[in-house]
Parts: structure tokens; sequence; C-alpha cells
């Protein structure tokens, strides 16, 4: 409970540091609740006075009634104009945090290490910045809306009340704290409630997320009716977190109604024995049962609200976790300028993804400018872990990788990165044309540049096949194409970006073989004075390679070219072998 308590105040004041830039709204509005509270106030003094002009039956001061009803319509005028600018002020005020605090959460995604994203389901992070971030804005709505308005007005009637009667004033006072109290007493348990139901939450977006992007396989194997069972345990799992805030938040209100009633049934009491004693007018005691009701309103409005914040915080918590999380080491200041030349020393380097785990150990590697680097070896051997480490997107935990002779550590990861070209095995598309996704790489690319490179990747004449050609609109995932197809893009996109360096991890995994002997002719003339990485598990695609790397368990078992490493009989004949001859057991 205690910790709950203090993971509330942190994230409390997390939320207030936010609304420095945008305090001239907050001040606005609680300016504006103050003008709205003091005149809504005010009108049962006016009811007061006009009931007290009502003499006996047909004896009544018109002519002083008359002023009275005027100011008052005036007031209501005032009144609600002011409200009207209040909500606008709020409605400024919250949907500006929560976009500040969305854009944080995505700027802190595009610099969080790779590690993390790894970590973590994409629907969970997913579900962080939108629905946590909806329900934040919901509940911070509902705070700026009522809260000021509630407090001010406790404050406003209570000064009202002891103007007119001491006494009478005193009976609610006395009365309030239990209010007060039972309101606290349920908060206190509806948060916890709200940080499960919105874990939970995030938690089923993920599964969600997940079966949908390989529903084809989940159909494949058979798998519906086994992911329908988890889906539905954590779906039992929301449905009781839920019921149980829901249940602690909805006894707010009719536990505050009840003590509330109290309140206004003591002043009813004890403020008709004081009329009948000639202390108090019917006027002023009608004024005073209205400014009791008045008083107990915000206690059920402010107890609705401290449910809807508990919401709101457990939401905001969660989203100011993702935004603090621990960045990618920072890039280095200053940064050294880099300009590749095609050479790359790895030396010594250890690395793994799990401490304990031995993965890559003692790596060493020298690559001339021009020279095409292959990688082969076993399915977990570390050849696409290298390409990681290349790259950045993982740092080893000892050695140096140097590019032209300058660490890449001491480089920025956007210049090292924009030395290479990269096409992975699994295909990435944006939703947007077929040009948008071409040109990704080089957005300032003419049309003539753009479809010189679709010809060389041969994707030309399938894109002139769309119904708009290269303004056809493809959706998430280059949805609606094949995965060759998919693949011919991002080959497309590399070769219009031509970079010194080139990555290729599988980029012929999924194109038909024909389409892939014109492809790797396209590749050896783009290869051509530029350093190139290639991994494959097909061997016929990197024969013509200079250096051939065979990986084994994180270490390089052998090296050389194809005709020399054929001629040893080693680990790489042994593969080659399996693929072309094949190797009785």
């Amino acid at each position: 409970m205690a910790k709950n308590r203090s993971q509330q105040k942190e994230t409390l004041r997390k939320v207030l540091t936010r609304l420095r830039p945008y305090r001239i709204y907050l001040i606005s509005s609680i300016i504006l609740a103050a003008i709205t509270v003091v005149l809504t106030l005010y009108i049962p003094i006016l009811t007061g006075e006009a009931i007290d002009l009502i003499v006996a039956p047909g004896k009544v001061d018109f002519a002083s009634l008359k002023p009275l009803l005027i100011r008052g319509a005036v007031i209501v005028a005032v009144t609600a104009l002011a409200q009207w600018i209040m909500n606008i002020c709020n409605n400024h005020l919250t949907y500006n945090i929560v976009r500040d605090v969305r854009k944080e959460a995505l700027r802190k995604i595009e610099i969080l290490p790779i590690s993390y994203i790894d970590a973590h389901p994409t629907g969970e992070i997913v579900s962080r910045v939108i629905a946590d971030a909806d329900q934040f804005a919901d509940g911070l709505l509902m705070g700026f809306t009522q809260l000021f308005t509630g407090v001010i007005t406790i404050i406003g009637t209570l000064g009202f009340m002891f103007s007119v009667n001491v006494v009478i004033a005193l009976v609610v006072v006395v009365i309030t704290p239990v209010s007060l109290l039972v309101a606290s007493f349920i908060a206190k348990r509806t948060y916890k409630m709200f940080k499960l139901q919105s874990e939970t939450r995030g938690e089923q977006t993920a599964l969600i997320d997940e079966t949908i992007g390989g529903q084809k396989v989940v159909q494949a194997f058979g798998h519906e009716k086994r992911t329908l069972d988890q889906f539905d345990e954590i779906n039992e799992r929301l449905g009781r977190y839920s019921l149980r805030a829901t249940f602690f938040s909805s006894l707010t209100n009719p536990a505050t109604r009840f003590v509330n009633s109290l309140v206004y049934a003591g002043v009813g009491v004890v403020g008709a024995f004081t009329a009948l004693r000639g202390l108090l007018s019917v006027g002023q005691l009608s004024a005073f049962l209205s400014y009791a009701n008045q008083y107990t309103k915000p206690f059920n409005e402010i107890s609705g609200v401290v449910t809807e914040l508990q919401n709101a915080l457990a939401c905001a918590g969660r989203l100011f976790d993702l935004i603090e999380e621990e960045p990618q080491t920072p890039d280095a200041s200053p940064a050294e300028p880099l300009t590749a030349d095609g050479r790359v020393d790895i030396e010594h380097v250890h690395f793994s993804y799990e401490p304990g785990q031995r993965l890559i150990e003692d790596f060493n590697l020298k690559v001339r400018p021009g020279q095409r680097v292959a990688i082969v070896g076993p399915t977990g051997c570390g050849k696409t872990t290298m390409i990681n480490l290349l790259m950045r997107f993982y740092d080893p935990q000892r050695g140096v990788i140097c590019v032209s002779g300058t660490d890449i550590q001491k480089v920025t990861r956007k210049d090292l990165r924009s030395q290479y070209g990269m096409v992975l095995q699994e295909t990435w598309l944006k939703a947007g044309t077929i040009r948008e996704n071409i040109t990704f790489g080089k957005p300032d690319a003419t049309e003539e540049e753009m479809i010189a490179a679709a010809k060389a990747a041969h994707s030309h004449s399938f894109i002139k096949r769309l119904p708009e050609g290269y303004d056809t609109v493809i959706g998430e995932d280059g949805g609606g194409l094949s995965q060759g197809e998919k693949q011919l893009l991002c080959i497309t996109r590399l070769m219009l970006a031509l970079p010194p360096m080139l990555i290729l991890d599988e980029a012929t995994s999924s194109i038909d073989t024909r389409t892939e002997i014109r492809i790797q002719r396209a590749f050896a003339k783009m290869m051509k004075g530029r350093t190139s990485f290639i991994v494959a598990h097909r061997l016929s695609t990197i024969q013509e390679a200079d250096i051939i790397l065979v990986m084994r368990d994180g270490h390089v078992v052998e090296q050389g070219d194809h005709e020399s490493l054929l001629k040893k009989g080693g680990f790489y004949a042994e593969l080659y072998n399996s693929q072309f001859v094949g190797v009785e057991g």
C-alpha cells in the first residue's frame, strides 16, 4: 500500500512538471472556476431575498422583486460564459499535456536500445502509447473540469454559510470529514486494481497484435483453440481486475451521497429550529439548504474524479515508465567524422545477449575496401548478431569494431548507418505508396533514378502492372503484395540509395530462382568497389565472395575463399556437400 502511494505521488509530480508550459491555461481555469462558483453561490442569496419579499398570500413586493430577477438573469448568463471558457482552457491544457507525453514516448522508443524492443511485445508498447494515453487524457480532463470547481465550491459555500449562521455551518463542518474518510478509504484500494487493469490490457493488446500478425501461421498449425484459450485466460483476468476496480470505484458515489444526505438533513433540522426561534428568516433557511446541497454535490463529483484520477495515474505511470527507460548508449560527444572507404576491422570482440550465455568470443576480422565477405554457418551461430554489431544495434561487451580506422563507438549512429545499405530476410514496408517505400533511404531521388533502380532490381515490371504504378498505395508491411514482391521492393530501395557498404542478410530468400540469378548479377555489379557483407544459407549465392567466414557457436572456425575451403574438407565442405551432393548419415 505504501509503495502504491509513493508511486502515485511520484506520477502526480511528473504530471505537474508537464503543466508548467501551459500554466496560463491552468491559472485561467482556476480564475474562471472561482468566478463560476462565486456567481453560482450568489444565486441562493438572491433566491432567499426573493422568498422574503413574499410576505403572505397576495402580498408580494413586485417592485423590489423585479431588479432581483434581472440581476439573477445576468449572473446566470455570465456564469454560463465563464464555464464555457473554462472548459476550453481545460481541453487545451489536457490535450497539450497528453500530446507532449505521447511525443516523449515516441521519441524515447526511437532511442531505446534494440534489446528493449526485442524483450517487449509490440502490442504492449502500442497499448502504452495509445490506450494508456487516452485513459490518462480522460481522467485528466475530468480532474481539471471538476476538481477546481468542486474545491472552490466547498470553500465558497462554507464562507457563505459562516457569514449567515455560524452554528449551522459548524454542523456541516463536523459531518464533512466522514465523507472524506469514506472517499479516501475507497481511493486507496482502487489504484492497485486500475494498475493491474492497465497492465493486463497491455498484455491483451500484445496477444491480439501477435495473433493478427501471424494469423496464417496460427491457422496453418491448427493453433486456434490454444490461442483462444490463452486469450480467454487474459480476458478473464482483465474482466476480474476491471470488475474489482469498477466495484470499488462505484462504492464512492453512494457512500458519499449517504453522508451528504446526513449533512442536508442536519442543516434542515437545525435550521428549522433556528428559524422557529426567529434567528433565521425563511429566505435565509432556503439559501442555507441550497448551500448545503451545493456543498455536498462537489464531494460526489470529487469522489468520481478521484476514481478517474486513480485510473489516469495508473496509466500515466506506465507511460512514464516507458519514457524513463534507459536509452541506448549516447553517441560520442564530440563525435568523430566518418567517411567510409570500406575498410572494417574487428578486434577481439566478445558479445552475448544474456549474461552467462556465451555467443561471440574473441572474434577478429580484417576486411579491405571493396571485398565481399560472406558469413555462413548453422542457425544460431552468430551470423545475424555480427550484422547487429556492425550496425551498432547492439554494442560488444569487449573489443573494438573500426570502420576506416575509426572506432564506431566514437562516431554517431546516424553517420555510421548512413554508410551501410541493408536488405534483410525479414522485409519491412510502411503503409504508403510504392514510391515512398522505394525512396525511403533517398527522399530527393529523381523519377529516372528510381525507375533505373527498380529495373536493376527487376521490380519495375510488376510495379507497372499495379493499378497506379509507382503511386499505388500498399497497406502496412506491404499488404496485398507477395513475399517475393516485398523483398524486391526492399532490394530496389537499397539499389537506389547505393551507400559505400552493403549488408545482405538472406536478401533473395523469397525470390524465385530465375529472378534470383538476375538479381545476383545486379548485386555483383552493385558490389564492385563496395565492401559487402553477405549472410546466406544457400551457399550457391556466395561462391564468388572474396572471404567466406564459417561460423560455429560464435567462433570463426574456417576462413578463406570457396575453392580453398572446399579443398580443406572441413566444416564448410560438409555444409556445401549437404546442400549439393548429399551426405549419407
